[in-house]
């Protein structure tokens, strides 16, 4: 019996390459379509490997050529019509469209809770680069792009041939944006860590491999539209206990739980405080779907330690959009003694 054929457009870096990993432990022929430039790495094993670029409609033609495929992971949808095009280019020669998508399209991130039913952003499956606006905290131009990505994909294949995975937060080995690695390299520093909010606050961030691993299942049948997260049963204070543990650390970790008080001082929700996030919705996100469909998340200390193995391996390569995340050190006791003066005149006072 022939094995099923999976292309994965996408495959160098964090997700894309974990999806190849997946498929290849589930069984797949894989074929990969991949830039060839600002790599993590050579080619993988046992893949076929065609370069060329997403937007270009002749490297989009030569992957059609090279079906038929029982199934396409698209990691690389971000504009609307260049993902309409290489959907109209291989309908004709896969049966399944899964396309990696975000929790950004819907209309009420991150404010409101959110399930697969809730409004998604407006966007034409054919729109330009950045389409819409950006919000603060409500839309962006991110979250458009990936409706409309969504819409072109849905318009061609249809519903019965179309998966559309919505993950929130993706964390684990090989990521380039950084949230993960930020934190663990801040317990490695040890001293005294400013945590934001309460430690008691569910968080949903989901591991890497667990999504690739849906994303496999789906492509070999599943249609529909999932929300791709952690359940919400550990916490902000799990996630960084499991940081100072897997690092060896003995950092202090001092939450401040004024949140008000800390945005006030300058403090940057997301990027300056990775993770730390006050709206309502930003971790109320609705797995069941996924879950009944196969979705299984590991836990956080799992995640992080397997993150730490791989930082410390001394094979990490910099990514073109790695971003600058955390805050700085002299601004992170800045901020602690000003909390530490506030709390001595609040007692003074009583």
């Amino acid at each position: 019996m022939a094995m099923p054929r999976l292309l994965v457009l996408g495959s160098s870096w964090f997700l894309g390459r974990a999806v190849v990993d997946a498929a290849l432990s589930a069984g797949w022929e894989v074929t990969t379509f991949r830039r060839g430039r600002h790599e993590s790495g050579d080619d993988p094993a046992n893949v076929t490997t065609i370069r060329g670029d997403y937007a270009d409609p002749a490297a989009v033609g030569r992957l059609a050529k090279a079906g038929p495929f029982d199934a396409v992971v698209d990691n690389l949808a971000y504009t609307p019509r260049e993902t309409l095009a290489v959907a109209r280019a291989l309908e004709p020669a896969t049966n399944r469209y899964v396309m990696v998508s975000t929790v950004s399209v819907y209309e009420g991130w991150p404010v409101e809770p959110l399930t697969e039913d809730s409004a998604v952003l407006e966007c034409a499956a054919d729109a330009g680069p950045n389409p819409g606006y950006d919000g603060d905290p409500g839309p962006s131009t991110y979250g458009f792009g990936k409706a409309g990505c969504e819409r072109a994909i849905t318009e061609t294949f249809g519903p019965d041939r179309a998966t559309i995975l919505r993950p929130g937060v993706i964390l684990g080995p090989h990521e380039y944006v950084g949230r993960l690695p930020w934190w663990l390299r801040r317990m490695e520093r040890a001293g005294e860590v400013l945590a934001a909010g309460s430690p008691d606050r569910s968080i949903q961030p989901v591991d890497v491999r667990d999504v690739a691993a849906f994303a496999v299942r789906c492509a070999a049948g599943q249609a529909g539209i999932f929300n791709v997260a952690a359940p919400g049963d550990e916490t902000m204070g799990d996630f960084l206990t499991a940081c100072r543990r897997v690092t060896g650390s003995d950092a202090t970790i001092t939450w401040i739980t004024d949140e008000p008080w800390l945005i006030d001082q300058g403090v940057r929700q997301w990027t300056e405080i990775p993770l730390w996030r006050t709206y309502a919705g930003a971790w109320a996100v609705d797995t069941s779907r996924a879950r009944a469909a196969g979705l299984v998340t590991r836990p956080l200390v799992d995640t992080a330690r397997d993150t730490w193995e791989w930082l410390t391996s001394g094979t990490m390569v910099e990514h073109e959009r790695a971003g600058e995340l955390g805050i700085s050190p002299v601004k992170e006791v800045a901020i602690l003694q000003a909390w530490r003066a506030r709390e001595a005149d609040r007692c003074g006072a009583q």
